[in-house]
């Protein structure tokens, strides 16, 4: 296995090892959330060892007793590099309390609902100089990439364990969001380039967050000259900043409500 050190990310860590999920769960209650699959896959690519152990309130060498015992060489001569203390944006400076519209989402998450069109509809009436503060039990990063694209700037927060507070603050050049509008027009294009060449993929009964996990998995092994096909039972707005991160191009067309249909594909 290769070295790791403090600035090493989760995803590479259980990559060399699998068993490393659970020593690293072992280590916080915090770290439980990594068995989801949606949220490992979301997290622990971008989430360091130091990183981790700021968000969970421990020492990197606490992560570096449980791995050792795994066969992992360890590098402690590596400083951390300290990306997760993200400068705090001048909005946040200047925020007054009446700029501010708060929404917890997380009673809706124990209830085991989908939080987004909720928050989407706050977004959606917040206005310019105004801020929405969305309380929640981890990092919404789709959510955060989504709203960047539409110039929202946004800082998150680390009040205390299972609550991160996520700032979104609406300026006059932020656009509104309306996902429809990441609909292509060029459907009947794509859908000829491809004829004979999809992968069909139904994901319409599948709960949450099973149907971005079950796309993303059926990615990762398409080839170049295939496309995937998904039927869908809604636009899947936290999907699509990931398929642009992963240079992955779609294309959506709302077949009926309730019902849409995707094509993914490597451009």
């Amino acid at each position: 296995m290769n070295p790791i050190n403090a600035n090493t990310k989760i995803a590479e860590v259980i990559k060399q090892n699998p068993d490393a999920l659970e020593a690293i769960v072992s280590i916080r209650p915090k770290f439980e959330k990594l068995r989801n699959p949606l949220l490992r896959r979301l997290m622990a690519g971008r989430t360091s060892l130091a990183m981790a152990a700021k968000l969970g309130g421990c020492s990197i060498d606490d992560f570096f007793v449980k791995l050792e015992p795994l066969g992992f060489k360890i590098d402690r001569s590596v400083l951390p590099v300290h990306a997760d203390l993200e400068p705090v944006p001048d909005f946040i400076h200047s925020l007054r309390k009446g700029q501010i519209v708060d929404l917890d989402v997380r009673p809706i998450l124990a209830a085991g609902n989908d939080p987004l069109n909720t928050i989407l509809e706050h977004i959606k009436n917040i206005q310019p100089g105004q801020v929405l503060k969305v309380t929640n039990t981890f990092s919404p990063t789709p959510l955060i990439a989504l709203l960047e694209k539409k110039k929202f700037l946004s800082y998150t927060h680390t009040a205390e364990e299972n609550q991160i507070e996520t700032y979104f603050f609406k300026t006059p050049e932020t656009a509104e969001v309306e996902p429809e509008l990441e609909i292509q027009q060029d459907w009947d294009v794509i859908l000829k380039r491809y004829q004979g060449k999809f992968i069909l993929l139904d994901v319409r009964q599948l709960e949450m967050p099973l149907p971005m996990t079950t796309i993303l998995e059926e990615l990762d092994k398409l080839p170049v000259v295939n496309a995937l096909y998904v039927y869908h039972k809604r636009i899947p707005v936290f999907l699509l900043p990931e398929l642009t991160q992963r240079n992955f191009d779609y294309r959506i067309r709302e077949v009926a409500d309730g019902e849409v249909h995707l094509i993914i594909f490597i451009p």
